[in-house]
């Protein structure tokens, strides 16, 4: 017998991927991946808030991006509580809810591990991991108005293939960075426990290489090592990270929550 054929309530694979009305607040979405993720959700048809520390690059860049779509900046500056507080009420005095909160602000910090300074290591933790539970904690309320059975509102925290394995490639230790990008994808296990009881989903994305100012240093010496070590052969494009964004925020994403999900062409199992 046949397998019964689902009807158009039941599979409608040409609506999985639309976001159009959706909203979606973006940290480090004026550059490298927050931008790729900001102008893939534009493109879809969200109202897409991007947030950063440098009001100016964050106008300019949401001027630019409002020529595809509905852009919107909200300068902020989320590596401390007091910023992230600061963030979460400007822009619920914008909208009454949130469908796709993108946590993407961080930094990295380079430096020989003898010399390697407790501040540096306090500010990319600061930023890369309390930013992303601070920030979630206090516009939650939103989220909780944006999520209904069936279609949650989505909490998306941007880790790394670092937090899966340990890069040698670029002859540099990346001992806060690693740890804290590892300490995202846990933390975002453990929110996706404490929130799906509020239709709120809460996924990683671990990025591999793609273009951006963080990754300028390192495409400068060793790009042809970094390369040649993931299993594709190359860094990403924007379009991927695009499109394991607009994935978890679809409908077809609905029933995926407290995952990680690298998107490095295989780097991290190389």
């Amino acid at each position: 017998m046949p397998e019964h054929i689902f009807s158009g309530e039941e599979m409608n694979a040409s609506t999985l991927f639309d976001l159009k009305e959706k909203t979606a607040l973006i940290t480090g979405g004026s550059r490298g991946i927050g931008m790729m993720i900001a102008q893939g959700y534009v493109q879809q048809g969200v109202k897409v808030y991007i947030s950063s520390r440098k009001k100016d690059v964050c106008d300019a860049v949401a001027a630019e991006l409002s020529e595809l779509g509905e852009c919107v900046s909200l300068p902020a500056d989320v590596s401390t509580s007091e910023g992230c507080k600061a963030l979460a009420d400007a822009y619920m005095e914008q909208e009454e809810s949130l469908n796709i909160l993108v946590n993407n602000a961080g930094i990295t910090w380079g430096e020989p591990f003898d010399t390697y300074s407790d501040k540096g290591f306090e500010k990319v933790m600061g930023l890369n991991v309390q930013s992303v539970f601070s920030l979630t904690r206090d516009i939650v309320k939103a989220l909780e108005a944006g999520g209904v059975e069936g279609d949650p509102a989505r909490v998306i925290n941007i880790g790394s293939m670092d937090g899966l394995h340990v890069n040698t490639v670029s002859e540099t230790g990346l001992y806060a960075y690693a740890a804290s990008k590892a300490a995202v994808h846990h933390l975002s296990r453990t929110l996706a426990v404490e929130l799906a009881p509020r239709q709120i989903t809460v996924n990683a994305i671990a990025p591999g290489f793609y273009e951006s100012k963080m990754t300028d240093y390192v495409f400068e010496h060793f790009k042809s090592n970094i390369e040649n070590n993931a299993l594709l052969k190359r860094i990403g494009k924007p379009e991927e990270m695009a499109g394991i964004a607009i994935y978890l925020a679809s409908r077809a994403g609905a029933y995926t929550t407290g995952t990680v999900i690298p998107v490095d062409g295989g780097t991290h199992i190389a």
